[in-house]
Order: C-alpha cells, then sequence, then structure tokens
C-alpha cells in the first residue's frame, strides 16, 4: 500500500528530475560498450545505495570493464548500446515505484 509521504516523495523526484536536479546512477560497460542509467533518485546516498545491485546483475549478464558515476543529470535515454548503434528508449520511472 503507498502512503502519502510514498507519493510526495515520488512527486519531488519527479519535480527534481523534470529540472535536471534528481541523482543518476551511470554505469558504462567495455563488453558490451553500453551506457546504462538508473534512477533517479532525491539524494546521492540513495543512488549510491542502489548501485551495487545495478552492477550485480550486469555481471550476471555478463557484462565487462564496468565503471560507476553517481551524478545529478537528466538522460534521454535509459540505455545506450554503442557498439550497435543503438538506443534503446525506456520510460524513466521513480526508482522506488513498484516497491511496497
Amino acid at each position: 500500500m503507498k502512503t502519502i509521504g510514498y507519493d510526495m516523495k515520488e512527486a519531488l523526484i519527479n519535480t527534481f528530475n523534470s529540472l535536471g536536479l534528481a541523482w543518476w546512477v551511470e554505469i558504462l560497460t567495455q563488453n558490451p560498450r553500453c551506457t546504462y542509467y538508473f534512477g533517479p533518485f532525491l539524494t546521492s546516498a540513495d543512488a549510491k545505495l542502489a548501485l551495487k545491485g545495478y552492477v550485480e546483475d550486469l555481471e550476471l549478464e555478463g557484462a565487462q570493464g564496468i565503471q560507476v558515476n553517481v551524478k545529478r543529470c537528466k538522460p534521454d535515454n535509459l540505455t545506450i548500446a554503442e557498439d550497435l548503434g543503438e538506443r534503446i528508449d525506456r520510460k524513466v520511472k521513480p526508482a522506488f515505484s513498484g516497491q511496497m
């Protein structure tokens, strides 16, 4: 069940994201050559807490040469497959949407 606090946090994250002030986890992999964005998050601490799971998932999928950045940005695409010249469009949702 969603709470009022949950809805307020989601609204705040969406506002921050629309202004380019939300925090995102950016993961670059060498093989395959991709850039992934995970977020948005309200704080850099929230993003840093979540990044371990994202890295573990990519490692399980066989990704190599993983570099991680936590930064404020507003990505247009959540996955960019550079070696295929492909931009995969995925709808941006708050990181905690589906929990609870």
